[in-house]
């Protein structure tokens, strides 16, 4: 195995300039292919879904999805583009096996959306503008599963098996214009982007933009050029990366690797990549074809696509708020700072705490569970808090208990460790756990009498004028309620019963 030799980050930044490009491709969450009635379910058995037309069977002729194109602009308008009054389809030519057409009906030179941006907001609160080139619609292709081979990849596979489910569902391909002036914090700008760009997909309501299902994924271009310099270099791109997280690595490692090859004289090759999660490195796939090896010309068999200025305006009124708006209401709202808003995002929270707080809940209290012990608990499983199997009306309904005074806060945590793991709702993990708080006078009064009595030396302590000493006998009361007492009661009545006063 040849190892890939890599400078430190900082070296690679001390003389070159990161260049990006960053190529999203977005599934639409249509209920039909783009160009046929084929229907695009998840799950269904291999090539069950597929017709003479997304099969490119001679004769059969395509149809445009006229849902997909109004997500496309919807997608346009979001991102402040400027919608085309006429645009048209064009053939893709390339062999694939995956592609069964043999080309793949896409937009090439008139694309239904251009020049616009996006604004992405950085862990420290500064903006960055990402200048968007298009947004053009497109199909996706099917799926090869290469079989026998060590690595999943082709090489080295006995076979391979081939899916045509996926051939033909619509896509949004959303493409930036080269992204420069990031400096050392390029990969956490590509990271913000696609989060953002993210975001705003699911704001629309065009798809679920689910990256690990790949229903999202980026292509991350790559290039350096010497400091000072304003030629761009060569580039390489990162295929499908699809983990936000596997975005800012893969930025961050091509970085790495370019300064290596250009610091030692060597020549970027122009060339695709594969990204590993394993190890956060790249490896060469194929020599990057340029646009006209793809022998693009218009598709002969669809009408131009002429969007109605009216119908334009009219999805732009029906916009929804868009997630930066909303997160600077939700901000306001919360009264909190733009570093904790930006701690919940990075999370993954905030829709999470929003659905908690439309259950039912205070606003603090859902902040409160869903980034402490919630949090906790999604980092030890390795898993993102949408992932953890608990619900934002379950969590409401932990904290209604809480505000009960049924619960108190280390009894919530056991509440919810007992949802979690598959006990059943709060109430149900209440009752089989035994975990309501002993609000019963009779008892309280019965246990705070034991505690003073097995240390007298602290109540006389305490008779005495030091009454911060009562920790002591709270905790011995606490200790014999198995923690299921509310505190502040028990510290009421120890003083109480010594009268002394609180304050």
């Amino acid at each position: 195995m040849t190892v890939t030799e890599l400078v430190s980050y900082e070296d690679a930044l001390a003389s070159y300039d990161p260049v990006m490009g960053l190529e999203v491709h977005v599934e639409l969450g249509t209920k039909t292919k783009m160009f046929c009635g084929c229907s695009t379910e998840l799950g269904a058995e291999p090539n069950s879904q597929t017709c003479p037309t997304c099969l490119g069977m001679p004769g059969s002729l395509p149809v445009v999805n006229a849902i997909a194109v109004e997500s496309a602009v919807k997608i346009g308008l979001a991102l402040n583009c400027e919608i085309a009054e006429w645009c048209r389809f064009a053939r893709k030519n390339y062999f694939y096996p995956d592609m069964p057409k043999n080309f793949q009906t896409s937009q090439y030179d008139e694309p239904i959306a251009f020049n616009g941006y996006l604004d992405v907001q950085l862990e420290d609160g500064e903006v960055f503008r990402v200048e968007i080139e298009r947004a053009h619609m497109e199909e996706d292709t099917g799926k090869s599963t290469h079989v026998g081979g060590a690595t999943g990849r082709i090489h080295g596979a006995s076979h391979s098996l081939l899916d045509y489910n996926r051939a033909g569902i619509p896509l949004i391909e959303i493409v930036t214009k080269p992204i420069v002036g990031a400096g050392e914090r390029a990969p956490e700008v590509a990271k913000a982007y696609v989060a953002e760009l993210r975001e705003l997909i699911r704001a629309l309501d065009v798809s679920e933009a689910r990256m690990e299902m790949g229903q999202m994924r980026c292509d991350v271009n790559l290039s350096l050029r010497p400091n000072g310099t304003e030629k761009f270099g060569t580039r390489s791109e990162t295929k499908n990366v699809n983990s936000l997280r596997s975005v800012e690595r893969a930025a961050r490692y091509e970085i790495q690797r370019h300064g290596a090859v250009l610091s030692s004289g060597g020549t970027i090759v122009q060339e695709t990549r594969h990204f590993h999660e394993d190890d956060g490195s790249t490896t060469s796939g194929r020599v990057k074809e340029e646009a006209e090896d793809y022998r693009y010309f218009p598709e002969p068999d669809l009408v131009p696509v002429a969007p109605a200025r009216e119908w334009v305006e009219k999805l732009r009124g029906g916009l929804p708020e868009l997630p930066r708006v909303r997160r600077n209401r939700l901000r306001e709202d919360w009264g909190i700072s733009e570093h904790d808003m930006q701690s919940m995002l990075n999370a993954g929270a905030v829709d999470l705490i929003v659905a908690t707080i439309e259950a039912g809940a205070d606003a603090a209290a859902a902040r409160k569970w869903w980034m402490g012990e919630l949090a906790r608990n999604a980092n030890e499983s390795g898993k993102a808090l949408e992932e953890l199997p608990i619900t934002p009306a379950q969590v409401a309904r932990v904290t209604a208990l809480v505000a009960a005074g049924d619960l108190n806060d280390k009894l919530a945590r056991l509440c919810l460790e007992g949802v979690l793991a598959g006990e059943g709702d709060p109430d149900q993990v209440v009752e089989k756990r035994g975990l309501k708080v002993v609000s019963d006078e009779g008892a309280l009064g019965a246990a705070v009498d034991e505690a003073i009595a097995g240390n007298a030396a602290i109540a006389d302590k305490i008779r005495g004028g030091k009454v911060a000493a009562v920790g002591a006998l709270v905790g011995a009361v606490m200790k014999t309620t198995r923690g299921q007492a509310d505190a502040a009661r028990v510290k009421e009545l120890i003083l109480e019963k010594l009268g002394v006063s609180g304050t």
